[in-house]
């Protein structure tokens, strides 16, 4: 995404979200798509790029017709209202979006009919009957084989569908799209999701259903008007026809370069469907494509409607600042995993990283700006070795954060940045400008210090422009940096600040968080905080420069009394579990297995996909959740211990026969190991 990368990312973008199903306001998975796709399009931006940006709703299908239905009123009248919520919220949290395409939009209509006839003419669509389960709330088909436990993969329930229907012959393009595949394994990123739907596509394509006749609502077939188009050739069209079709100038212009950004549970139907669609159509397939993971709750459950624990963005917003909510999602995990979300890691992130680091480098740099040098950025002075430290950190960090946005790491890309952060918090330390204004012959060593953190404030404030778009703005503002400093070419440069510039220094960036006391096991984990504003120096934890007083303590109530020396408290004992018979452990085949190879499971993050070699005839597949503590190719040669007599079980779309044992948990895990050469196999008891 960088115009200096060693492979750098083309001058044009046109960046696309999914179209959101509106069958309910959005929730915080709606928001992180949204929010990366308007942090890289920011990026671009930046770089000087030209960015088109596209978001929507997607407004047909059955659910639509049925939640319309029983509120009594039409379908139109009800996609109204959802739509306008999500066209609200995107606006109140600050989304750049150049266009919102609607599937019910007379423009999107035409070009999703304009797609079947150039399917149809190419010999593609047939007449035929469809058999088979679908999921109303996937707006999906599945087989037999893909159903876990009776239902769809998300959980949803599936409902036997019989019903005259026009197909597509997928499975004609199933070697031109596995060619594809091969010769640009850049189309599907990240390479997790690549391998996933190379896989799929290895396995063989089965023609699909593409039209309707149990419902009403959706776009009307161009062969038959009592066939509506399926729900995912309409949507999937919207990419293409908000820039009006394939042979338009905006078309022409914008889609060589377009980049879907889409949650992990949507892939196939983008890396699928949606090239072989184009391909029968004759019409240019999408550049690339990037599925990232799905925020889960503290018990490791995805969030959203479907499992009662969706959080809203507005709420969190307003409860913390939009910039707040964009920097925690951006920054707490990785983009194109799974991650966790808890009202704990979100204020500790918040007070950690942008009270702590971030604020506190602003607050102190301009509050002692002011008091030593009126307020206005000086002159060059007298350089050492602390300087040459911290130009280190920022001609290395540089580099990094362009290299990481080529790369959609959006998780590394501030990492990085928050080295220089760091870093400058470090030089106040260490050069101590308190200490420096005391002195009159150390001016120059004043002065230079004071342009050293303002320059850092600048690289800063610029390079954090796409990720706190408000709070980098004021600290670029209060600096008074001028507008053709603001760019990403800008901060090739150190020393570009021109002296004499006047800044103000202004109320604190971030107050620190306090988060209410709640008893123990009271904490609801997916709520957001009642959080308010810590006073200046009074939050815990929180840091005064050196050099400066600490505000004493006030005194104790009149009405407290000095307590009494207390006994040591007991130890509290430890819960035992419900005690076992012997010869219920004896039941445990506990056997010492090598794992031959490993990878991660294609539809769980948490999950690796593990071979192993137990003593048997054949190797064991089994699947473990210890993708946050170990990496694939780390696990291959290990010797661990396997219960080989636990009872299989199906784990998404994948039988597990066994379970590895491990102590620990989160990224401290760590499995049971056998030391030695014992062979496979070898009981444990």
């Amino acid at each position: 995404m960088s115009t200096e990368s060693s492979t750098p990312a083309p001058r044009t973008i046109y960046l696309t979200t999914p179209i959101y199903y509106v069958n309910g306001p959005p929730h915080i998975g709606h928001a992180y798509t949204t929010f990366a796709a308007d942090t890289i399009a920011r990026w671009h931006r930046l770089a000087g790029h030209d960015v088109r940006f596209l978001t929507g709703t997607d407004e047909h299908g059955q659910k639509v017709e049925k939640s319309a239905r029983e509120k009594g009123i039409t379908p139109q009248a009800h996609v109204d209202g959802t739509s306008g919520l999500f066209r609200a919220a995107w606006d109140e949290l600050g989304i750049t979006y150049d266009d919102f395409i609607r599937t019910t939009d007379a423009r999107h209509k035409a070009v999703v009919q304009d797609l079947w006839r150039a399917m149809e003419a190419n010999g593609d669509i047939y007449l035929g009957k469809y058999e088979g389960w679908y999921s109303v709330g996937d707006e999906a088909y599945f087989t037999e084989d893909e159903l876990v436990d009776g239902k769809a993969p998300s959980g949803h329930a599936v409902t036997w569908t019989v019903e005259p229907s026009y197909f597509f012959r997928l499975s004609k393009y199933g070697p031109k799209l596995l060619a594809h595949l091969r010769d640009n394994p850049q189309f599907v990123r990240p390479e997790s999701r690549y391998n996933e739907v190379l896989r799929f596509v290895e396995g063989g394509l089965q023609d699909i259903s593409i039209s309707r006749t149990s419902i009403t609502w959706g776009v009307p077939s161009p062969a038959d008007p009592k066939h509506v188009v399926y729900v995912w050739l309409d949507a999937l069209t919207n990419y293409m026809s908000a820039l009006g079709g394939p042979d338009t100038e905006l078309s022409r212009r914008y889609w060589p370069h377009v980049l879907h950004l889409l949650g992990k549970d949507i892939i196939r139907f983008h890396a699928v469907y949606w090239p072989c669609f184009l391909m029968a159509a004759c019409w240019p397939l999408p550049q690339r494509m990037f599925a990232h993971g799905w925020w889960v709750g503290i018990d490791g459950q995805k969030m959203g409607k479907s499992f009662g624990n969706a959080i809203e963005p507005i709420s969190l917003a307003r409860t913390y600042g939009r910039d707040c909510l964009r920097y925690f999602l951006m920054r707490e995990g990785t983009f194109g995993t799974d991650n966790s979300y808890s009202e704990k890691s979100f204020v500790d992130r918040i007070n950690g990283d942008l009270a702590n680091d971030y604020g506190n480098l602003a607050s102190r740099s301009l509050g002692m700006l002011a008091k030593y040098e009126g307020g206005i950025v000086p002159a060059r002075g007298e350089a050492d070795r602390d300087d040459d430290v911290l130009r280190a950190v920022y001609e290395g960090m540089r580099p990094e954060v362009l290299r990481a946005m080529d790369e959609f790491a959006l998780q590394r890309a501030l990492s990085s940045i928050w080295e220089l952060v760091r870093a400058a918090n470090k030089y106040v330390d260490s050069t101590a400008p308190w200490v420096l204004a005391r002195d009159p012959a150390k001016k120059a060593r004043l002065r230079e210090v004071m342009y050293s953190l303002c320059e850092t404030l600048r690289i800063v404030g610029t390079l954090t422009l796409p990720f706190l778009p408000d709070k980098a703005t004021a600290l670029l503002d209060r600096l008074g940096v001028p507008a053709e400093l603001r760019t990403l070419e800008a901060t090739a440069t150190w020393g570009l600040l021109p002296a004499g510039l006047v800044t103000q220094p202004g109320e604190g960036l971030f107050p620190r968080l306090e988060k209410p006391v709640e008893a123990p096991g009271e904490e609801t984990p997916n709520a957001p905080a009642k959080a308010k504003a810590a006073p200046p120096g009074s939050a815990p934890g929180s840091k005064k420069p050196k050099g400066e007083t600490q505000t004493p303590a006030a005194p104790a109530p009149a009405s407290a009394t000095l307590a009494t020396p207390a006994a040591p408290a007991a130890k509290p004992e430890t819960a035992v579990p419900g005690v076992i018979k012997y010869d219920d452990f004896a039941k445990l085949a506990l056997r010492v297995a090598r794992v031959l190879t490993a990878e991660r499971h294609p539809d769980a993050d948490r999950l690796l996909v593990l071979t192993v070699d137990a003593g048997e005839a054949q190797p064991r597949t089994l699947c473990a959740g210890i993708a946050v503590a170990y990496a694939p190719e780390d696990l291959v040669g290990r010797t661990v211990v396997l219960l080989a007599n636990l009872e299989p079980r199906k784990i998404r779309g994948i039988v597990s026969n066994g379970m590895l044992l491990a102590a620990g948990e989160g990224p401290g895990l760590k499995l049971l190991t056998v030391p030695g050469e014992l062979p496979p196999g070898t009981a444990i008891g």
